[in-house]
């Protein structure tokens, strides 16, 4: 199997290359920035690219651009990530591309079966999330969630508002208090970040964002 690396650590290029190289791959190209990625996959057609997350110039997430710039261009191209840390910004637009990608963490490139394991996975492919990233997407995504921000409680008062019951309503509903059903209205607004202003309805807007959840 071909492969082409874009690290830009050369001792770790180095390893990389090796361990690929005794596992009976070919390492056709392995460079250190991503404009070198794209040049070595244009030229070498690569069965599968790893490329590392941060690399020059900014030392950003140019190795995860590159990597969905690659996908796009030449659509099935598998692809396997790896970083030092979970990169959330564009890591869920890679793993929505389709089958034939893989996102590790570099600790799991000391696994040398287990990598090259991820790697022939990824080549044929399949999909492969390193746990932890998994972990982060899901944390990233309850935190961009609002409703997530709401309790069990507040989340069956905001229920029962969007079937347009009143407060009164709501408290006979289930069976509590008028003032705890207000208080509980104040925090739904506060968490919503639904702040007050003179030309919008707080609870339409609250009910809206209940909807929305709902139908996801």
């Amino acid at each position: 199997m071909r492969v082409v690396i874009a690290e830009d650590s050369v001792l770790l290029r180095e390893g990389l290359s090796q361990i690929l190289t005794r596992s009976g791959h070919v390492v056709a190209a392995a460079v250190g920035d991503a404009p070198a990625l794209a040049a070595a996959v244009a030229e070498d057609r690569p069965d599968i690219v790893v490329t590392d997350v941060r690399m020059p110039p900014g030392f950003r997430d140019e190795g995860l651009r590159a990597a969905l710039a690659l996908r796009a261009e030449h659509p099935g191209l598998p692809v396997l990530v790896l970083s030092q840390y979970v990169e959330q910004s564009y890591a869920a637009d890679l793993l929505h591309t389709g089958g034939g990608v893989g996102y590790l963490l570099k600790d799991r490139v000391g696994e040398v079966a287990e990598f090259v394991e991820a790697l022939d996975r990824v080549a044929a492919g399949g999909t492969v999330i390193d746990p932890d990233v998994v972990r982060g997407l899901l944390a990233r995504r309850a935190r961009d969630t609002p409703l997530e921000r709401l309790t069990a409680r507040e989340r069956e008062v905001l229920a029962l508002m969007a079937e347009g019951r009143s407060n009164g309503a709501v408290a006979r509903a289930l069976v509590v208090s008028e003032a705890a059903v207000i208080k509980h209205v104040g925090s739904i607004f506060a968490k919503l970040d639904l702040h007050r202003t003179p030309d919008d309805h707080r609870r339409v807007l609250a009910v809206l964002t209940h909807l929305r959840g709902a139908s996801r």
